[in-house]
């Protein structure tokens, strides 16, 4: 049984902050930011944007592709949505604090009303482990055959717009990817000799690694609000719950775990790094990206990144490249693609699919 991605989407808001703009309100500069992150600029909701009309406008528009491009029979992205089975959305930062999931608010404002819907809170491993989910369930029952994943994010809405080390690395974003259950192996995909199902012609998701270091739950945090540390009566507030990053830890936490999910997954396709066509890395910091390469000995060309634009969309970069990469012509039927990423929790992993 294959899963195949047959539309994708994005929504960038249209305000774009660069770098020259926020130093003229905090004490950085372009130089330091791009030397430090490879990042020049973000795009900020405006305040009257949630998670959820990013993640249903990303969703809208991969619905509409698959419908341009002859992917689904159906007519229109309103008849499209009425086939989805399930809707799986990963997002830190949800329409509301605990429920109901952002996942059911997607799903009424696309109409999609024979969708199951979850939410999953990965955070920048997000669509990584919602690939993977969405896939099992529609392979576990014969009656579910289409589903979206999205990764969906307003992360201007909780970081410390004073804390000069982490604000200038978040923008807000979404994208969107459609998948469709097929009920054979597409023979389409050029043939190569060897054991893994990136040699067999089959297309679609083809390989994921998962893992998780909940060791490291401290490192990558929303440290107020949950019951843990819960707000209390009475209590006077003057900030508002804001991520919290031990920078060095994640950095040396993302190079291993970039390089170890890649190394594995190439060793259990029994590929190797030749063979791919594209790397699509999580889009937090350029430098991790760099040092992994340089481990792995892949070229940096091999890494798609975008991160000089949107800056780190968490759950949301990976298919907002994946769906510059389909639009553009980056990625065409055949083409070998690795996902690969990390995220709080301390989560990780890669997904390896063939287009």
């Amino acid at each position: 049984m294959t899963v195949e991605i047959i539309g994708t989407g994005r929504a960038i808001p249209l305000r774009r902050v660069t770098n020259e703009e926020l130093a003229g309100k905090i004490d950085t500069s372009d130089g330091w930011i791009r030397s430090h992150t490879g990042i020049g600029s973000r795009h900020i909701a405006d305040d009257d944007t949630a998670a959820s009309d990013l993640g249903a406008a990303a969703a809208l528009e991969a619905l509409k592709l698959a419908v341009e491009r002859g992917a689904a029979a159906e007519k229109t992205a309103a008849e499209l949505a009425l086939t989805v089975d399930l809707i799986v959305v990963g997002s830190t930062t949800q329409d509301f604090f605990g429920h109901p999931a952002t996942a059911c608010i997607v799903q009424h404002k696309l109409g999609a009303v024979n969708a199951a819907a979850m939410d999953i809170t990965q955070a920048c491993s997000g669509f990584i482990y919602g690939i993977e989910t969405a896939a099992a369930l529609l392979k576990t029952d014969p009656r579910r055959r289409r589903a979206l994943v999205i990764g969906t994010e307003v992360l201007s809405r909780i970081v410390n717009w004073e804390d000069r080390r982490n604000c200038v690395l978040f923008g807000d974003g979404a994208g969107a990817v459609l998948l469709e259950k097929t009920g054979e192996d597409s023979a389409e995909a050029p043939v190569s000799s060897g054991p893994g199902p990136a040699h067999t012609g089959r297309r679609g998701l083809l390989r994921t690694v998962l893992g998780a270091d909940g060791s490291g739950w401290e490192y990558l945090m929303i440290r107020r609000g949950g019951s843990r540390n819960p707000w209390k009566k009475g209590e006077i507030v003057d900030t508002v719950p804001a991520i919290e990053m031990n920078g060095h830890a994640v950095y040396n936490f993302a190079v291993k775990v970039i390089t170890e999910t890649i190394e594995k997954m190439l060793k259990e396709e029994r590929i190797s790094a030749a063979d791919l066509d594209l790397i699509v890395p999580h889009q937090a910091n350029a430098r991790i990206v760099q040092a992994a390469a340089k481990r792995l000995k892949i070229p940096e060309e091999k890494f798609y990144l975008n991160i000089e634009e949107y800056a780190n969309t968490s759950s949301a970069s990976i298919p907002i490249a994946l769906d510059e990469l389909n639009r553009s012509g980056g990625l065409r039927r055949g083409s070998l693609v690795m996902t690969v990423g990390f995220g709080a929790g301390l989560t990780y992993g890669g997904n390896l699919i063939r287009w």
